[in-house]
């Protein structure tokens, strides 16, 4: 079971977080190198103790780190961050209302965390505990609870009418999950849905496929369906597409601190450029993401590292691969990995078993383990097999299970 640990304070008032400021100037210190958590470290060494230690904290406070953005990592007021138990965490997809069935066989599995997406009826602070407490009774410990409604909001993304109406339905969930102790939600802020042109066969098994090539694609989210060649009636620039999510984030970032909830933003599905009018130039590329992080300026904005959607992008539009995230960005901001590979990067891919796509993905699990990640990894999704969601939930769930033992122990050796 999870341990839920202590709240991490993080205050700046008349007196400083001298620790807080070294730490952070250490971790910039590391920013423009992947590889470079020595460096931070050394960073660290060097300012938090000796002479250096006062002249240090004088130099940050006069300003001149200022450019580098030392002391806007550190937030005013009662930012709080939930720390999570140490280790990776293996976690299921699973429902709202679980039969008996569905947790014995979570039970089998070996699955001691789940997310669950909610059921309209239960989007309230009781009805999360209403979920939470039925994994309980197992067992089980409930991550993360998804909330359709207030997760790919044209109206936010795009600037639509009723945006203010859905950023406050958005703040109230964040809400209800504080009061229920739910730490962790997923956010997505494609404008269009999530775009497919069909179905392929990969090994035998149907699986989503998108071609860029295909008369026949389509967004899809939710009940709504976008298509091209203007899914809202006309095109949209980057810098309103950077306008929206800032107004947007800077709502909602206060929220999620004052309530303990990390948001994790999801990359866009897929991650081309431009779709039906509507760019996907903020979560859909490393400088993107880096960008995104430091507008939102919060410990409680971080990332949900979908592998699948990274996969789909490529090294030629992600500039980074997953692994190189992981490395990068670190714990501090990844706090869910989404599972699944892909056969090939765009124009055309097709959603593959995790063993036969076009990327290692031993490469992720290697690298989650070796910066001490204390997230999440799940299965995404993934073809259908013979006998359904049993099997397919079993071969992932025991696929990931067999990387990450094997990342350990070579780590460790």
């Amino acid at each position: 079971m999870q341990s839920h640990g202590l709240h991490a304070h993080l205050h700046l008032r008349a007196k400083p977080d001298e620790n807080a400021i070294i730490r952070n100037y250490a971790l910039l210190q590391g920013s423009g190198d992947m590889g470079n958590r020595e460096t931070a470290q050394k960073t660290t060494d060097i300012a938090a103790s000796g002479p250096d230690r006062r002249e240090f904290i004088k130099l940050a406070l006069g300003g001149a780190f200022s450019s580098t953005g030392l002391l806007a990592t550190t937030r005013t007021a009662s930012a709080t961050v939930h720390k999570s138990a140490p280790g990776i965490k293996l976690c299921a997809q699973s429902s709202a209302k679980p039969t008996d069935e569905e947790l014995l066989f979570l039970k089998q599995m070996g699955a001691e965390y789940v997310s669950v997406g909610s059921t309209p009826d239960l989007r309230t602070a009781e009805g999360f505990l209403q979920i939470k407490k039925r994994y309980a009774d197992a067992g089980i410990t409930v991550w993360n609870i998804g909330n359709t409604s207030v997760h790919n909001m044209p109206e936010v993304t795009l600037n639509l009418p009723g945006r203010d109406q859905k950023i406050e339905e958005y703040k109230q969930y964040i809400r209800n999950l504080g009061q229920a102790g739910i730490y962790y939600t997923t956010y997505a802020h494609m404008g269009n849905g999530i775009w497919s042109s069909g179905r392929a066969t990969i090994r035998g098994a149907s699986a989503r496929e998108f071609d860029m090539a295909s008369p026949n694609k389509v967004g899809v989210w939710a009940d709504k369906k976008f298509y091209e060649p203007l899914s809202h009636g006309r095109e949209f620039t980057k810098e309103e597409i950077w306008e929206n999510y800032t107004y947007f984030i800077k709502q909602v970032a206060p929220v999620a601190e004052e309530n303990s909830v990390r948001i994790g933003i999801h990359p866009d599905d897929p991650p081309e450029p431009i779709l039906a009018g509507v760019p996907r130039c903020i979560f859909a590329s490393f400088e993107g993401y880096k960008r995104a992080m430091e507008i939102a300026n919060s410990p409680n904005v971080g990332i949900c590292l979908c592998c699948g959607c990274w996969n789909e992008g490529g090294p030629a539009l992600m500039h980074k691969d997953p692994a190189e995230m992981i490395r990068y960005f670190g714990p501090e901001k990844i706090w869910k990995i989404h599972f699944r590979n892909v056969s090939a990067p765009l124009p055309h891919f097709v959603e593959t078993f995790m063993d036969n796509g076009y990327y290692d993905m031993s490469k992720i699990m290697t690298a989650l383990v070796e910066v001490n990640f204390d997230g999440i990894v799940i299965l995404d999704h993934t073809p259908e097999v013979v006998g359904g969601h049993y099997p397919e939930q079993a071969y992932g769930f025991a696929y990931m299970k067999a990387l990450k033992n094997r990342a350990q122990a070579e780590v460790k050796a």
